[in-house]
């Protein structure tokens, strides 16, 4: 893939982003830091949840995914920053051994109106197991700036 510019971006356009072997140890390190909860830290108790077993925080799941999108799409491109992500859901938990995928598909793009020098983009984007289960959507939104003139 080239160095993308804003321009580059035409609604429809989807952008596979990769995939990540998701690891218990993972899982763990991430959730003792960041959301200690049971089911996210400690295998043996995570048996007797609603969950059956350990899973990865939602959290852990939209930083994973947000390497996949680093790494397959913004690194080569002239992002510039971004004002939020719209309608993040976690469909079905994800596990260790779990081999996640992600693809980016172009929402809409809409030239600012106020810094003629980008605009923005919109992807949907889906994070699914090696089962085919999407466990997780957002809607990414993200400044890019446009083709030097």
């Amino acid at each position: 893939m080239s160095f993308r510019y804003f321009e580059d971006f035409p609604a429809g356009e989807t952008v596979e982003l990769g995939s990540h072997q998701v690891t218990e140890a993972e899982i763990i390190a991430f959730a003792t830091q960041f959301d200690p909860q049971t089911f996210h830290t400690d295998p043996k108790a995570a048996r007797e949840t609603g969950f059956g077993e350990l899973v990865a925080s939602g959290w852990h799941t939209s930083a994973m995914f947000m390497r996949l999108l680093v790494d397959g799409l913004l690194k080569e491109s002239s992002a510039i920053a971004s004002p939020g992500v719209d309608e993040l859901r976690w469909r079905k938990p994800v596990r260790p051994g779990d081999t996640l995928s992600a693809r980016a598909t172009v929402f809409d793009a809409i030239p600012s109106h106020t810094r003629a020098d980008r605009g923005l983009v919109r992807h949907d984007c889906i994070v699914t197991n090696q089962k085919g289960e999407v466990v997780m959507t957002l809607r990414t939104l993200a400044f890019f700036a446009r083709k030097p003139t």
